[in-house]
Protein backbone atom coordinates (compact mmCIF):
# COMPACT_ATOMS: atom_id res chain seq x y z
CA UNK A 1 0.00 0.00 0.00
CA UNK A 2 1.13 3.53 -0.74
CA UNK A 3 1.23 6.14 2.02
CA UNK A 4 1.96 9.85 1.89
CA UNK A 5 3.75 11.08 5.00
CA UNK A 6 5.04 14.20 6.73
CA UNK A 7 7.94 13.77 9.15
CA UNK A 8 10.48 15.80 11.08
CA UNK A 9 14.07 14.89 10.17
CA UNK A 10 17.11 14.73 12.49
CA UNK A 11 18.00 18.26 11.41
CA UNK A 12 14.52 19.52 12.40
CA UNK A 13 13.28 19.95 8.82
CA UNK A 14 9.77 18.93 7.73
CA UNK A 15 9.97 16.38 4.91
CA UNK A 16 7.15 14.95 2.82
CA UNK A 17 7.03 11.90 0.59
CA UNK A 18 5.17 8.84 -0.65
CA UNK A 19 6.32 5.34 0.28
CA UNK A 20 5.12 1.77 -0.07
CA UNK A 21 4.60 -0.12 3.20
CA UNK A 22 2.56 -2.98 4.66
CA UNK A 23 0.63 -0.56 6.93
CA UNK A 24 0.96 2.72 8.86
CA UNK A 25 2.69 1.06 11.82
CA UNK A 26 5.44 -0.42 9.66
CA UNK A 27 6.04 2.89 7.87
CA UNK A 28 6.12 4.81 11.16
CA UNK A 29 8.66 2.35 12.57
CA UNK A 30 10.79 2.64 9.44
CA UNK A 31 10.78 6.45 9.61
CA UNK A 32 11.77 6.37 13.29
CA UNK A 33 14.57 3.92 12.57
CA UNK A 34 16.05 6.54 10.22
CA UNK A 35 15.87 9.19 12.92
CA UNK A 36 12.72 10.93 11.67
CA UNK A 37 9.63 11.68 13.73
CA UNK A 38 6.36 10.87 11.87
CA UNK A 39 3.87 13.75 11.97
CA UNK A 40 1.13 12.36 9.71
CA UNK A 41 0.66 9.27 7.54
CA UNK A 42 -2.20 9.06 5.02
CA UNK A 43 -3.07 6.08 2.81
CA UNK A 44 -3.09 6.79 -0.93
CA UNK A 45 -5.32 5.09 -3.54
CA UNK A 46 -6.57 2.37 -1.23
CA UNK A 47 -8.43 -0.53 -2.77
CA UNK A 48 -11.78 -1.72 -1.41
CA UNK A 49 -10.12 -4.57 0.50
CA UNK A 50 -7.59 -2.14 1.99
CA UNK A 51 -10.37 0.20 3.07
CA UNK A 52 -12.28 -2.67 4.63
CA UNK A 53 -9.11 -3.71 6.46
CA UNK A 54 -8.71 -0.18 7.79
CA UNK A 55 -12.34 -0.14 8.89
CA UNK A 56 -11.81 -3.45 10.69
CA UNK A 57 -8.88 -1.97 12.58
CA UNK A 58 -11.00 0.98 13.68
CA UNK A 59 -13.91 -1.20 14.76
CA UNK A 60 -11.70 -3.74 16.55
CA UNK A 61 -10.98 -1.46 19.48
CA UNK A 62 -9.07 -2.74 22.47
CA UNK A 63 -11.45 -3.23 25.39
CA UNK A 64 -10.59 -2.80 29.06
CA UNK A 65 -10.90 -6.57 29.51
CA UNK A 66 -8.24 -7.12 26.84
CA UNK A 67 -5.96 -4.61 28.56
CA UNK A 68 -6.45 -6.39 31.90
CA UNK A 69 -5.64 -9.78 30.35
CA UNK A 70 -2.63 -8.25 28.57
CA UNK A 71 -1.14 -6.81 31.78
CA UNK A 72 -1.76 -9.94 33.84
CA UNK A 73 -0.34 -12.31 31.21
CA UNK A 74 2.68 -10.09 30.58
CA UNK A 75 3.32 -9.77 34.32
CA UNK A 76 3.01 -13.53 34.80
CA UNK A 77 5.46 -14.32 31.98
CA UNK A 78 8.02 -11.80 33.26
CA UNK A 79 7.77 -13.29 36.75
CA UNK A 80 8.31 -16.74 35.20
CA UNK A 81 11.62 -15.53 33.77
CA UNK A 82 10.76 -14.80 30.12
CA UNK A 83 12.38 -11.81 28.48
CA UNK A 84 10.12 -8.88 27.61
CA UNK A 85 10.49 -9.34 23.85
CA UNK A 86 9.76 -13.07 24.17
CA UNK A 87 6.69 -12.39 26.33
CA UNK A 88 5.35 -9.88 23.80
CA UNK A 89 5.90 -12.41 21.01
CA UNK A 90 3.82 -14.99 22.90
CA UNK A 91 1.04 -12.45 23.51
CA UNK A 92 1.08 -11.51 19.82
CA UNK A 93 0.46 -15.14 18.84
CA UNK A 94 -2.41 -15.45 21.31
CA UNK A 95 -4.37 -12.32 20.43
CA UNK A 96 -7.17 -12.35 17.88
CA UNK A 97 -7.60 -8.57 17.85
CA UNK A 98 -5.96 -7.21 14.68
CA UNK A 99 -5.25 -3.80 16.15
CA UNK A 100 -3.71 -5.22 19.32
CA UNK A 101 -1.58 -7.52 17.16
CA UNK A 102 -0.17 -4.49 15.29
CA UNK A 103 0.38 -2.54 18.50
CA UNK A 104 2.28 -5.45 20.07
CA UNK A 105 4.37 -5.72 16.90
CA UNK A 106 5.22 -2.01 17.07
CA UNK A 107 6.14 -2.21 20.78
CA UNK A 108 8.20 -5.35 20.21
CA UNK A 109 10.10 -3.68 17.35
CA UNK A 110 10.81 -0.67 19.58
CA UNK A 111 12.16 -2.87 22.36
CA UNK A 112 14.33 -4.85 19.93
CA UNK A 113 15.63 -1.49 18.71
CA UNK A 114 16.70 -0.47 22.23
CA UNK A 115 13.50 1.22 23.36
CA UNK A 116 11.44 0.61 26.49
CA UNK A 117 7.98 -0.79 27.09
CA UNK A 118 6.68 2.53 28.44
CA UNK A 119 7.92 4.47 25.40
CA UNK A 120 6.23 1.91 23.13
CA UNK A 121 2.98 2.17 25.07
CA UNK A 122 3.12 5.99 24.97
CA UNK A 123 2.82 5.91 21.16
CA UNK A 124 -0.78 4.71 21.54
CA UNK A 125 -2.42 7.25 23.88
CA UNK A 126 -5.89 6.33 22.61
CA UNK A 127 -5.35 2.79 23.97
CA UNK A 128 -3.01 3.10 26.94
CA UNK A 129 -3.77 5.87 29.44
CA UNK A 130 -1.19 8.12 31.12
CA UNK A 131 -1.73 6.07 34.28
CA UNK A 132 -0.84 2.88 32.42
CA UNK A 133 2.29 4.39 30.84
CA UNK A 134 3.51 6.13 34.01
CA UNK A 135 3.18 3.01 36.17
CA UNK A 136 5.00 0.95 33.53
CA UNK A 137 7.79 3.56 33.39
CA UNK A 138 8.07 3.62 37.19
CA UNK A 139 8.30 -0.18 37.19
CA UNK A 140 11.10 -0.09 34.62
CA UNK A 141 13.05 2.51 36.62
CA UNK A 142 12.67 0.59 39.89
CA UNK A 143 13.45 -2.78 38.30
CA UNK A 144 10.03 -4.24 39.19
CA UNK A 145 8.21 -4.10 35.86
CA UNK A 146 6.36 -7.37 36.51
CA UNK A 147 4.98 -6.03 39.79
CA UNK A 148 4.03 -2.72 38.18
CA UNK A 149 2.14 -4.51 35.38
CA UNK A 150 0.32 -6.62 37.98
CA UNK A 151 -0.68 -3.42 39.83
CA UNK A 152 -1.87 -1.86 36.55
CA UNK A 153 -4.06 -4.92 35.95
CA UNK A 154 -5.56 -4.70 39.44
CA UNK A 155 -6.17 -0.95 39.05
CA UNK A 156 -7.88 -1.40 35.65
CA UNK A 157 -9.96 -4.29 36.96
CA UNK A 158 -11.18 -2.38 40.03
CA UNK A 159 -12.07 0.70 37.99
CA UNK A 160 -13.83 -1.37 35.32
CA UNK A 161 -15.76 -3.37 37.93
CA UNK A 162 -17.05 -0.21 39.61
CA UNK A 163 -18.19 1.25 36.28
CA UNK A 164 -19.93 -2.02 35.34
CA UNK A 165 -21.75 -2.19 38.68
CA UNK A 166 -23.11 1.34 38.33
CA UNK A 167 -24.19 0.78 34.71
CA UNK A 168 -25.76 -2.54 35.65
CA UNK A 169 -27.73 -0.93 38.49
CA UNK A 170 -29.16 1.67 36.08
CA UNK A 171 -30.22 -0.84 33.39
CA UNK A 172 -33.36 -1.97 35.24
CA UNK A 173 -34.93 1.50 35.66
CA UNK A 174 -33.85 2.35 32.09
CA UNK A 175 -35.70 -0.67 30.68
CA UNK A 176 -38.83 0.09 32.76
CA UNK A 177 -38.94 3.74 31.65
CA UNK A 178 -38.43 2.75 27.99
CA UNK A 179 -41.25 0.19 28.24
CA UNK A 180 -43.53 2.82 29.83
CA UNK A 181 -42.91 5.24 26.96
CA UNK A 182 -43.60 2.62 24.26
CA UNK A 183 -46.76 1.31 25.98
CA UNK A 184 -47.98 4.87 26.60
CA UNK A 185 -47.57 5.83 22.95
CA UNK A 186 -49.37 2.64 21.77
CA UNK A 187 -52.28 3.26 24.17
CA UNK A 188 -52.59 6.84 22.97
CA UNK A 189 -52.43 5.69 19.36
CA UNK A 190 -54.95 2.77 19.52
CA UNK A 191 -57.02 2.87 22.73
CA UNK A 192 -57.73 6.58 23.24
CA UNK A 193 -59.02 7.28 19.67
CA UNK A 194 -61.50 4.38 19.97
CA UNK A 195 -62.92 5.73 23.24
CA UNK A 196 -62.86 9.30 21.87
CA UNK A 197 -65.00 8.32 18.87
CA UNK A 198 -67.51 6.67 21.25
CA UNK A 199 -67.71 9.81 23.39
CA UNK A 200 -68.19 11.94 20.26
CA UNK A 201 -71.06 9.79 18.99
CA UNK A 202 -72.81 10.05 22.35
CA UNK A 203 -72.21 13.80 22.55
CA UNK A 204 -70.66 13.64 26.03
CA UNK A 205 -69.16 16.76 27.62
CA UNK A 206 -65.50 15.88 28.17
CA UNK A 207 -63.51 17.15 31.18
CA UNK A 208 -60.21 18.99 30.54
CA UNK A 209 -57.99 15.99 31.38
CA UNK A 210 -59.92 13.80 28.93
CA UNK A 211 -59.68 16.43 26.16
CA UNK A 212 -55.90 16.56 26.67
CA UNK A 213 -55.65 12.77 26.33
CA UNK A 214 -57.89 12.79 23.25
CA UNK A 215 -55.77 15.50 21.62
CA UNK A 216 -52.56 13.50 22.08
CA UNK A 217 -54.35 10.27 21.12
CA UNK A 218 -55.50 11.74 17.81
CA UNK A 219 -52.03 13.16 17.11
CA UNK A 220 -50.28 9.85 17.84
CA UNK A 221 -52.88 7.86 15.89
CA UNK A 222 -52.55 10.06 12.79
CA UNK A 223 -48.77 10.45 13.05
CA UNK A 224 -47.53 7.19 14.58
CA UNK A 225 -44.30 6.99 12.57
CA UNK A 226 -43.60 10.69 13.11
CA UNK A 227 -44.17 10.20 16.86
CA UNK A 228 -41.55 7.44 17.10
CA UNK A 229 -39.16 9.48 14.94
CA UNK A 230 -39.62 12.45 17.30
CA UNK A 231 -39.06 10.26 20.37
CA UNK A 232 -35.90 8.68 18.92
CA UNK A 233 -34.72 12.11 17.68
CA UNK A 234 -35.35 13.60 21.12
CA UNK A 235 -33.36 10.84 22.84
CA UNK A 236 -30.50 11.22 20.30
CA UNK A 237 -30.61 15.01 20.75
CA UNK A 238 -30.35 14.68 24.54
CA UNK A 239 -27.48 12.20 24.11
CA UNK A 240 -25.45 14.61 21.95
CA UNK A 241 -26.42 17.56 24.15
CA UNK A 242 -25.10 15.80 27.26
CA UNK A 243 -21.88 14.96 25.42
CA UNK A 244 -21.38 18.54 24.19
CA UNK A 245 -18.37 20.32 25.68
CA UNK A 246 -20.31 23.43 26.72
CA UNK A 247 -22.73 21.26 28.77
CA UNK A 248 -19.99 19.47 30.75
CA UNK A 249 -19.86 22.03 33.56
CA UNK A 250 -23.66 22.01 34.07
CA UNK A 251 -24.00 18.23 33.88
CA UNK A 252 -21.08 17.67 36.28
CA UNK A 253 -22.64 20.18 38.69
CA UNK A 254 -26.00 18.41 38.49
CA UNK A 255 -24.58 14.90 38.89
CA UNK A 256 -22.97 15.56 42.29
CA UNK A 257 -26.12 17.25 43.62
CA UNK A 258 -28.85 14.86 42.57
CA UNK A 259 -30.33 12.74 45.37
CA UNK A 260 -29.03 9.15 45.43
CA UNK A 261 -26.93 9.62 42.28
CA UNK A 262 -24.97 12.51 43.83
CA UNK A 263 -23.65 10.48 46.79
CA UNK A 264 -22.78 7.61 44.47
CA UNK A 265 -20.88 9.97 42.14
CA UNK A 266 -18.94 11.46 45.08
CA UNK A 267 -17.94 8.04 46.37
CA UNK A 268 -16.98 6.86 42.87
CA UNK A 269 -14.72 9.89 42.28
CA UNK A 270 -13.23 9.54 45.78
CA UNK A 271 -12.45 5.85 45.19
CA UNK A 272 -10.91 6.57 41.77
CA UNK A 273 -8.81 9.44 43.11
CA UNK A 274 -7.53 7.44 46.06
CA UNK A 275 -6.79 4.22 44.14
CA UNK A 276 -5.06 5.99 41.24
CA UNK A 277 -2.80 8.08 43.49
CA UNK A 278 -2.07 5.11 45.74
CA UNK A 279 -1.07 2.93 42.76
CA UNK A 280 1.19 5.63 41.32
CA UNK A 281 2.86 6.47 44.64
CA UNK A 282 3.47 2.77 45.37
CA UNK A 283 5.07 2.47 41.92
CA UNK A 284 7.50 5.28 42.75
CA UNK A 285 5.87 8.14 40.81
CA UNK A 286 6.35 11.59 42.36
CA UNK A 287 3.34 13.06 44.15
CA UNK A 288 3.01 16.00 41.72
CA UNK A 289 3.05 13.66 38.72
CA UNK A 290 0.60 11.32 40.51
CA UNK A 291 -1.87 14.15 41.05
CA UNK A 292 -1.47 15.29 37.43
CA UNK A 293 -2.27 11.80 36.11
CA UNK A 294 -5.16 11.35 38.56
CA UNK A 295 -6.68 14.55 37.16
CA UNK A 296 -6.94 12.79 33.77
CA UNK A 297 -8.58 9.73 35.35
CA UNK A 298 -11.46 11.55 37.08
CA UNK A 299 -14.09 12.76 34.63
CA UNK A 300 -15.92 15.45 36.62
CA UNK A 301 -14.66 18.99 35.92
CA UNK A 302 -15.08 20.05 39.56
CA UNK A 303 -12.92 17.16 40.81
CA UNK A 304 -10.28 18.11 38.24
CA UNK A 305 -10.29 21.62 39.70
CA UNK A 306 -9.72 20.29 43.23
CA UNK A 307 -6.78 18.19 42.01
CA UNK A 308 -5.34 21.27 40.28
CA UNK A 309 -5.48 23.06 43.63
CA UNK A 310 -3.87 20.04 45.33
CA UNK A 311 -1.00 20.01 42.84
CA UNK A 312 -0.41 23.74 43.35
CA UNK A 313 -0.41 23.23 47.14
CA UNK A 314 2.16 20.42 46.91
CA UNK A 315 4.41 22.46 44.62
CA UNK A 316 4.31 25.35 47.10
CA UNK A 317 5.03 23.06 50.04
CA UNK A 318 1.60 23.39 51.65
CA UNK A 319 -0.43 20.61 53.24
CA UNK A 320 -1.88 18.18 50.72
CA UNK A 321 -4.81 17.24 52.99
CA UNK A 322 -5.88 20.87 53.50
CA UNK A 323 -7.15 21.14 49.91
CA UNK A 324 -9.42 18.11 50.34
CA UNK A 325 -10.62 19.43 53.70
CA UNK A 326 -11.65 22.73 52.06
CA UNK A 327 -13.59 20.81 49.38
CA UNK A 328 -15.59 18.48 51.63
CA UNK A 329 -18.70 19.12 49.48
CA UNK A 330 -16.98 16.91 46.87
CA UNK A 331 -14.59 14.72 48.87
CA UNK A 332 -15.83 13.27 52.19
CA UNK A 333 -14.15 14.32 55.48
CA UNK A 334 -12.60 10.86 55.74
CA UNK A 335 -10.49 11.62 52.65
CA UNK A 336 -8.76 14.66 54.16
CA UNK A 337 -8.33 13.02 57.58
CA UNK A 338 -6.75 9.85 56.17
CA UNK A 339 -4.45 11.88 53.91
CA UNK A 340 -3.40 13.99 56.93
CA UNK A 341 -2.53 10.80 58.82
CA UNK A 342 -0.62 9.51 55.79
CA UNK A 343 1.39 12.75 55.57
CA UNK A 344 2.26 12.61 59.27
CA UNK A 345 3.27 8.93 59.27
CA UNK A 346 4.90 8.88 55.83
CA UNK A 347 2.43 6.22 54.66
CA UNK A 348 0.31 8.29 52.29
CA UNK A 349 0.00 5.54 49.66
CA UNK A 350 -1.24 3.05 52.28
CA UNK A 351 -3.84 5.49 53.63
CA UNK A 352 -5.06 6.24 50.10
CA UNK A 353 -5.42 2.53 49.42
CA UNK A 354 -7.51 2.16 52.59
CA UNK A 355 -9.77 4.98 51.40
CA UNK A 356 -10.15 3.34 47.97
CA UNK A 357 -11.03 -0.05 49.45
CA UNK A 358 -13.58 1.49 51.82
CA UNK A 359 -15.45 3.49 49.18
CA UNK A 360 -15.28 0.69 46.60
CA UNK A 361 -17.02 -1.50 49.17
CA UNK A 362 -19.60 1.25 49.82
CA UNK A 363 -20.32 1.59 46.09
CA UNK A 364 -20.71 -2.17 45.72
CA UNK A 365 -23.26 -2.27 48.56
CA UNK A 366 -25.20 0.74 47.26
CA UNK A 367 -25.40 -0.52 43.68
CA UNK A 368 -26.92 -3.74 44.98
CA UNK A 369 -29.69 -1.71 46.63
CA UNK A 370 -30.31 0.81 43.84
CA UNK A 371 -32.93 -1.35 42.14
CA UNK A 372 -34.69 -1.90 45.47
CA UNK A 373 -34.77 1.87 46.11
CA UNK A 374 -35.82 2.87 42.58
CA UNK A 375 -38.50 0.17 42.19
CA UNK A 376 -41.09 1.75 44.57
CA UNK A 377 -40.46 5.18 43.00
CA UNK A 378 -41.16 3.74 39.55
CA UNK A 379 -44.29 2.00 40.88
CA UNK A 380 -45.57 5.32 42.25
CA UNK A 381 -44.91 7.07 38.91
CA UNK A 382 -46.63 4.27 36.99
CA UNK A 383 -49.53 4.29 39.45
CA UNK A 384 -50.02 8.05 39.10
CA UNK A 385 -49.92 7.78 35.30
CA UNK A 386 -52.36 4.85 35.15
CA UNK A 387 -54.65 6.55 37.69
CA UNK A 388 -54.74 9.79 35.69
CA UNK A 389 -55.49 7.85 32.50
CA UNK A 390 -58.20 5.75 34.15
CA UNK A 391 -59.97 8.72 35.79
CA UNK A 392 -59.82 10.75 32.57
CA UNK A 393 -61.36 7.92 30.55
CA UNK A 394 -63.89 6.72 33.15
CA UNK A 395 -65.29 10.16 34.10
CA UNK A 396 -67.17 10.58 30.77
CA UNK A 397 -68.59 7.05 31.16
CA UNK A 398 -70.10 8.03 34.51
CA UNK A 399 -71.62 11.07 32.79
CA UNK A 400 -73.22 8.78 30.18
CA UNK A 401 -74.60 6.44 32.85
CA UNK A 402 -75.95 9.43 34.80
CA UNK A 403 -77.79 10.77 31.77
CA UNK A 404 -79.29 7.34 31.00
CA UNK A 405 -80.65 6.89 34.52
Amino acid sequence: MLFSYRAKSKEGEIVEGVQDAEDRFVLAHELRSHGSIPLSIQQQGASLSDRMSGLTNILSRISVNEQIILTKNLSGMLKAGLSLSRALSVLKKQTKNQRLDKILTSISDDINGGGTLSSGLAKFPDVFSKLFVSMAKAGEESGSLAGALSDIGVNLEKSHTLTKKIRGALIYPGVIVSAMIVIGVLMFAFVVPTLASTFKELGVDLPTSTRILVFFGNFFSNNLILTFVLIIGGIAGLFFLFRAQFMARYIDYLVVRLPLVGNLAKELNTARTARTMSSLLLSGVSITRAVEITKDVVQNIYYKKVLDEAMTAVQKGFSFSKVFEENNHLYPIMMSEMIAVGEETGKLSDMLLEIALFYESEIENKTKNISTIIEPILMIVIGVGVGFFAISMISPLYSILGSIS
